[in-house]
């Protein structure tokens, strides 16, 4: 059973709903217990997210006590400065307990670093443990912003779900390129339509490898089956080009080994570094005692989760790599290679 505490980091380009929609899910019953972190340039943030909660009580210099339960607090030095301190004051009491994590980032935040410092940091990944990354895409402004933006680009080809915001709005053409364009940079992420940030809560917590319980692990949730475009495509990969994000899913051969397949996820992860914006995979290893899910970012590689108690009827061990200008033959060549 994983006892970590999930993380929702909650992302999307400047003026795409992401406020909006925290006030919604704010006042959810579903959603007390749970801690949110302010990522927000200038001193507006958390006065936000405080005007449909007035009955809120100040229990610290950044952090806010909501009518709801949720405790709120502003970014105060580095993300796990933060995070750190939001842990030791609830072990301590000195808050009340949450068992869930949202960060909301700037709208003009590269989301790697941040789930880089996520989970590179020691004390971090003992006590928290990434649960989804969940991007709000304008419907209206969207296109522009991906084409012109290439922070947008990467915040949405790294996204576990999509939730295409002030969709009423748009035209159903435009809408429907829009979905398009957001199925090639990640076909992996699950979409969503939404009108005013409501959203049922189930689509966006408990997402991730685990469920609510943290006790049945759900990979294949997790991994997530491509969405399919409606346009063709090439039988081959072509070479990207250097600013083009791809994403691709690499079937492992059988048998493979941990230990023979963990020098390649080294290589990978060295080899390619900020132009792999994101890793993860499920593997079927003779030299382990059950499956095991990966994760890397950029140049990190992350220890392994051993998924004791699940196991699939027909074992197929898959990783799924999205990032910027990935050469899609040479890595296929070199995983292929175990």
């Amino acid at each position: 059973m994983d006892k970590r505490i999930p993380v929702t980091l909650l992302t999307g380009f400047l003026g795409s709903g992401k406020t909006t929609l925290l006030n919604k899910l704010l006042a959810q019953e579903g959603m007390k217990n749970t801690a949110i972190i302010i990522n927000e340039l200038g001193e507006i943030g958390l006065d936000h997210i405080l005007a449909q909660n007035i009955e809120s009580s100040y229990i610290a210099d950044n952090m806010v006590l909501l009518q709801s339960g949720c405790i709120c607090c502003t970014l105060s030095n580095e993300m796990a400065d933060t995070m750190r301190d939001l842990f030791f004051k609830r072990a301590l009491q000195a808050i009340p307990e949450f068992n869930r994590l949202i960060i909301e980032t700037t709208g003009l935040a590269d989301p790697g670093p941040i789930l880089a410092n996520l989970m590179n940091e020691p004390v971090i990944e003992s006590t928290y443990r990434l649960d989804a990354v969940v991007v709000t895409v304008d419907s209206l402004y969207g296109l522009k912003q991906l084409a012109e933006h290439a922070e947008a680009r990467k915040q949405v080809a790294v996204a576990d779900v999509l939730l295409l915001t002030k969709s009423d709005l748009a035209n159903l053409e435009a809408f429907n390129a829009l979905k398009e364009k957001l199925i090639s940079l990640n076909g992996s992420a699950t979409q969503h339509s939404i009108v005013f940030g409501e959203i049922d809560p189930l689509m966006l917590i408990d997402v991730g490898l685990f469920d609510s319980t943290g006790k049945r692990a759900e990979p294949e949730r997790w991994l997530r089956a491509p969405l399919k475009s409606k346009l063709g495509k090439g039988l081959l990969p072509l070479k990207p080009h250097q600013d083009e994000i791809n994403s691709f899913t690499v079937t492992m051969p059988k048998p493979l080994n941990w230990s023979d397949l963990k020098p390649r996820i080294l290589w990978l992860c060295q080899t390619y570094g900020e132009k792999l914006l994101r890793l993860k995979g499920i593997i079927h290893a003779e030299d382990q005692s059950a499956p095991l899910a990966i994760h890397a970012v950029h140049f990190t590689p992350y220890p392994p989760t051993l998924l004791e108690g699940w196991d699939e009827e027909e074992p197929i061990s898959r990783i799924v790599l999205i990032g910027k200008g990935l050469d899609e033959l040479e890595i296929r060549k070199a995983l292929m290679q175990v």
